[in-house]
């Protein structure tokens, strides 16, 4: 987006404002009462619109990311895309829909559920990343559906005990092949084949078909 009259754009690389005070109820209806005709202005690209609207708006948008994400620092840079949007999308704003704070807010809110469902995905993308790479989904569908309990702990009680150690660090409390070596002290080649010998003994014992 250009500015009109000669103004330069909004530079988004300005600090993200952090919840400060509230304004007065008398100070929220002044500032209110022309927020729609200031972001109209930022729709043609008025640059000092935008900042009027930043001041007003900026902590109420940080506010509320925060609550969703809850990390400062992650708050803070979505309130930057936040604030970018606005200046981006202003024409969007239809005062005949809802109040301008309504619409900025849920910009936020939009924001912010977003990047939650974005890191989220990124963790899971990584905790499969880091699965191990030997494949046991037979012995977990055999332990889930056909086995009870007790069958299961005896046949974990045929293992031996460093195998034993394996199988529950890496499959009952979840950590990777490199981390149960380094909590068992023994290099990650060592685990990855006491997992796959131990599975192979679960395998038979609990009848799992080949």
């Amino acid at each position: 987006m250009t500015a009109t009259g000669g103004q330069e754009p909004w530079n988004p690389a300005r600090p993200a404002p952090t919840a400060g005070p509230r304004p007065s109820p008398r100070a929220a209806a002044s500032t209110g009462s022309d927020l729609a005709a200031q972001i109209g202005l930022v729709a043609r690209g008025d640059a000092a619109a935008f900042d009027a609207v930043f001041e007003q708006l900026g902590p109420l948008v940080f506010g509320v990311v925060k609550r969703v994400i809850r990390d400062p620092a992650q708050s803070e840079e979505v309130t930057q895309e936040v604030l970018l949007e606005v200046w981006r999308t202003a024409a969007k704003f239809d005062a005949g829909r809802g109040s301008a704070t309504a619409w900025v807010m849920t910009l936020a809110h939009r924001r912010a559920v977003d990047r939650v469902r974005s890191v989220q995905k990124q963790s899971e993308r990584e905790r499969r990343i880091a699965a191990p790479d030997i494949p046991y989904d037979e012995v977990i569908e055999a332990v889930e559906s056909s086995f009870e309990r007790e069958r299961v702990r005896r046949c974990l009680n045929s293992l031996t005990e460093v195998q034993r150690e394996s199988v529950t660090l890496a499959y009952y409390r979840g950590y990777t092949y490199g981390q149960v070596a380094s909590l068992l002290g023994v290099p990650t080649g060592t685990v990855k084949t006491r997992m796959r010998d131990a599975l192979i003994r679960l395998r038979d014992c609990l009848g799992v078909p080949q």
